[in-house]
């Protein structure tokens, strides 16, 4: 099994990294056979093709199932970001934009992600989990507490998050996207500990902060995950809109 973390609009950087692993071919399609890959989330803004990582990311969903390979995703914080601005654009919003639309633009939003954003798009991000298990480890986008707000198991953070991406209460997602403002709660290893005994798992996955701001090493020369918290922790996100070149986590 192969992890990726966030990517944020940088798919030749993406692409090169699925090349070098032997995922993609020279015609960018699946080549990983019967290989498991797995995206943390924030596949948009900040960097210039995000709706082409997001297609790119779609398709091969379907080749590697062709052979009996697979591709999975989560939701990061930065498609509910993309999809509040195309629902409620004007609405007013608590960050520092005042609306949804002006939020998206401040956090890196790119005007041609919003643009060619359709209804399949749509479907398909609202459909991403939040909260998985896989391999014994608990994966989630966000090294957060805020999940202990929408349910005390992973199918129960799932169903009501999935009901407010779902829904036009925009109460709800201006109070998830807040939600999502929150960074290294992880850091306290007894904070990782207690998140694990609710959901599950031996040690959480993560991506969301970039592996250089914990560690104050340069974007760079960031080419492999982040253990911390006493082993109980994996931060994935290689900063690749930072200057990270971008890296693949093999279990």
């Amino acid at each position: 099994m192969y992890v990726m973390g966030d990517v944020h609009g940088q798919y030749a950087k993406l692409v090169g990294v699925l090349q070098g692993a032997g995922l993609i071919n020279e015609r960018l399609a699946w080549s990983g056979a019967t290989e498991h890959l797995w995206f943390m989330g924030d596949f948009v803004d900040r960097g210039p093709e995000g709706l082409g990582v997001i297609d790119l990311v779609m398709r091969l969903q379907g080749e590697a199932a062709q052979v009996g390979g697979l591709v999975g995703a989560l939701m990061g914080n930065h498609e509910p970001l993309l999809l509040s601005a195309r629902l409620f654009p004007d609405k007013p919003a608590g960050g520092p934009g005042g609306t949804f639309l002006k939020d998206w633009e401040m956090n890196g939003g790119v005007a041609a992600d919003l643009a060619g954003l359709t209804d399949r798009h749509v479907e398909w991000l609202v459909g991403l989990p939040h909260l998985v298990h896989l391999d014994g480890r608990l994966f989630v986008h966000a090294d957060a507490l805020f999940y202990y707000r929408y349910g005390r198991t992973v199918a129960e953070v799932n169903g009501a998050l999935g009901r407010v991406l779902r829904s036009d209460d925009v109460a709800a997602w201006d109070q998830l996207l807040g939600d999502y403002s929150e960074h290294g709660a992880f850091r306290d290893a007894a904070a990782a500990r207690e998140f694990l005994a609710t959901y599950g798992g031996r040690q959480i996955v993560h991506g969301h902060t970039p592996v250089h701001r914990m560690t104050g090493r340069p974007a760079g020369e960031v080419r492999a995950p982040y253990v911390y918290a006493e082993g109980l922790c994996i931060n994935t996100d290689g900063g690749m809109y930072s200057g990270g070149p971008g890296f693949l986590w093999a279990l």
